[in-house]
């Protein structure tokens, strides 16, 4: 009982922060909004200033911020889970920069139109992401030890330099308005902040999320030795595919809208299990809201207070990430 307490207290109290920066993010900017202000045009009552750029501007960015950090935070965790592996991040597992090389692949190869490109983007980068995992994978299974986590890092890291690397080389076939968006993808600037964005990932996350939660049990019998998995009846190839795959699902259709954003995979289960224990029943629900204040807060401080000209929420993630990262490969390597 009182384990199950702390979970709820640690709860409650980080959606209450992200509540706090909910109402930061959307009363700040150019145009000011009092909190007043803000929940009063929320529910319909504000005048047409506000609604405007309440419905049109910021609602949206805001939900894709909050839905990409959740996305990214349960990739993370899934992939920690399957691989055994404390160091593994989509980022770090050179998802997101195959998803971005499938991306420039798709922009130089096949004119898209402006209305399907919210359709189309997602499932680029979906296949990029889903080839660059199984590679990366693939390259670190070691037959008797299983997945070596170091060489799994090393050829994430380096697949990833080398996609971002074919990425910038591609982008001297491209136009002005094509290397900008290149440019912003990598430095992981959340661009698609408009209402069919918004919906296409929410459809995404509403598709997969039930899915996971079914599999918690699994994923607590996977995190325990092989044998003791397939005692239990669990077929370990189809069920580390399918979580795999809804992992690379999640953190694609969050790349595809808020570009190349490392470490919040990493930080957030982290920090959850260290919150509330490493049972999946606990730690996930913890990992998701974690995800959502990481992202939403480097979003809110990029454009707020670092500077006028707004530094991408993946820059202000990985001055975060990268010592915690740091600190991470020091004590489990």
């Amino acid at each position: 009982m009182r384990y199950i307490a702390k979970q709820w207290f640690v709860l409650l109290t980080l959606l209450v922060f992200l509540a706090v920066i909910i109402t930061l993010t959307m009363a700040t900017g150019d145009f000011k909004m009092t909190p007043a202000q803000f929940i009063r045009t929320l529910f319909g009552y504000g005048d047409t200033t506000e609604t405007m750029i309440l419905y049109e501007f910021r609602l949206p960015r805001l939900l894709i911020t909050v839905f990409s950090g959740i996305a990214l935070a349960l990739s993370g965790a899934l992939l920690q889970s399957i691989t055994k592996n404390p160091l593994a991040d989509p980022g770090i597992m050179g998802i997101n920069a195959g998803s971005g090389f499938f991306i420039a692949l798709l922009m130089i190869f096949i004119p898209v139109d402006s209305n399907n490109f919210v359709y189309i983007l997602p499932l680029l980068s979906m296949i990029g992401a889903i080839i660059t995992v199984i590679a990366v994978l693939k390259l670190s299974y070691e037959p008797i030890s299983g997945i070596n986590p170091v060489k799994m890092i090393l050829i994430g890291v380096g697949l990833s330099t080398a996609l971002a690397g074919a990425m910038m080389m591609m982008t001297s076939t491209f136009n002005k308005e094509d290397v900008e968006f290149i440019t912003k993808w990598l430095s992981g600037d959340i661009w698609g902040d408009s209402w069919p964005f918004v919906l296409m990932i929410a459809t995404i996350m509403a598709l997969t999320i039930p899915y996971i939660i079914y599999k918690l049990n699994v994923l607590n019998i996977l995190n325990t030795h092989d044998h003791i998995s397939t005692s239990v009846g669990i077929d370990l190839p189809v069920a580390r595919r399918n979580i795999v795959i809804a992992s690379v699902v999640l953190c694609a259709s969050a790349v595809s809208v808020c570009g190349s954003i490392a470490f919040v995979g990493l930080i957030s289960p982290h920090i959850a299990r260290r919150l509330v224990g490493s049972r999946h029943q606990k730690f996930i629900p913890v990992t998701i809201v974690l995800g959502a204040i990481l992202l939403s807060f480097a979003d809110m401080v990029g454009r707020l207070f670092i500077t006028a000209t707004n530094i991408p929420a993946g820059i202000v993630v990985s001055i975060i990430g990268a010592p915690y990262f740091l600190y991470l490969m020091r004590k489990n390597l």
